[in-house]
């Protein structure tokens, strides 16, 4: 190992776990000691790790406030290491952490907050890609409907969440009453996925949300109206399947259909 690959250690392990073998390395002086020189650093990557947490959980934070967020912050910090190449990917786990940390492990609600705001992150972040267009579906021959599948926007995603996180997330983002917090008997499923810049969100009734994973999942039209059938009848499950499509292609959902 090189003398540079060994203090870039050092310093990482300083960093990450307080480890004091880059001290050796360090000059000090009376007036800025070595545990001086180096704190700088040290707080400064802690409190940076915090602030990323803080960006991609706005909301999570404003409702633990700012003492016990930060406390929060720093115990994720020291148990969860920064593997990425942009501090954008850290926090990935924090909905894990935050069923085992004392001080939030009783309360369920915390970590379906996490699991929205850091879905929400997913569905900004996730690649462009050209909507399709109405007038392509209307170029599919009769005969080729049956076969068709469909592909994604790469921003779509989905969840089941118990609790009303996403309206407590829309009062604490947009500075409104927030409302009572309830859970379910059963859990409510949601659809996220963006346009251009901005990020939608909708609740799903059950028949659609089974028929949209069935698609993402790769089930053909033929096979979405099987599964509309079981709920809606023989008679009426093409109309509905034509109907979610309809919207799908409206909201900008897909961004292909290819016959089988």
């Amino acid at each position: 190992m090189s003398e540079l690959a060994r203090l870039q250690g050092d310093f990482q392990e300083y960093l990450l776990r307080g480890t004091r073998a880059l001290e050796a390395a360090v000059a000090g002086s009376e007036r800025v000691p070595v545990a001086t020189r180096l704190g700088i650093y040290a707080g400064g990557y802690g409190s940076r790790l915090v602030d990323a947490l803080e960006a991609s959980y706005p909301a999570l934070a404003q409702l633990l406030g700012e003492e016990d967020f930060a406390a929060l912050g720093a115990a994720y910090v020291r148990a969860h290491d920064s593997r990425f190449f942009t501090i954008r990917h850290y926090g990935g786990e924090l909905e894990a952490f935050l069923g085992v940390y004392p001080e939030t492990a009783d309360v369920a609600l915390l970590a379906e907050l996490a699991r929205w705001e850091w879905t929400l992150c997913a569905v900004f972040d996730a690649a462009d890609a050209v909507p399709l267009a109405a007038a392509a579906l209307a170029r599919v021959a009769p005969g080729d409907w049956a076969g068709l599948r469909f592909t994604f926007h790469p921003s779509v995603r989905r969840l089941a969440l118990s609790w009303n996180a996403p309206q407590l997330w829309q009062a604490l983002t947009d500075g409104a009453a927030r409302p009572q917090l309830r859970v379910v008997a059963e859990p409510v499923e949601w659809l996220l996925w963006r346009q251009d810049l901005t990020s939608y969100f909708r609740s799903l009734a059950a028949p659609e949300a089974a028929a949209l994973d069935a698609a993402r999942a790769g089930a053909t039209f033929g096979e979405l109206c099987e599964r509309l059938a079981a709920v809606h009848g023989a008679e009426r499950a093409p109309a509905e399947a034509a109907a979610l499509l309809s919207g799908w292609v409206a909201a900008g959902l897909l961004v292909a259909a290819t016959p089988g």
